[in-house]
């Protein structure tokens, strides 16, 4: 009898899309996800919308950007998602405009 050692394959990891909507820790940004779905029962459809905290150890997201992430292990008690790559860079000339017609 020959043994046949079989490999051990790990499910692909889950990423979500989101926007940064705060940079102001340290090696952390907060990042908001839509959900966009319909209610079962009713039709009518809904907008979720949930913030998770990141870990971006380089830190090279800032505010605005949109940001592609995964779920991984726990940094501390809030913080278990891990940030994978900047999907599109947000535009400081726009965000510091409508800043300013703001106030």
């Amino acid at each position: 009898m020959s043994k046949i050692k079989k490999e051990h394959t790990t499910m692909p990891k889950t990423t979500w899309v989101g926007e940064v909507v705060s940079d102001k820790m340290h090696k952390t940004v907060v990042v908001s996800v839509v959900r966009v779905y319909k209610h079962p029962l009713f039709g009518k459809v809904l907008k979720a919308v949930k913030k998770y905290k990141v870990h971006d150890p380089l830190t090279q997201a800032k505010v605005g950007d949109i940001v592609e992430f995964f779920e991984g292990k726990p940094v501390s008690k809030s913080k278990f998602m891990y940030l994978s790559k900047v999907v599109k860079k947000a535009d400081s000339e726009l965000s510091a405009k409508s800043i300013e017609e703001q106030v």
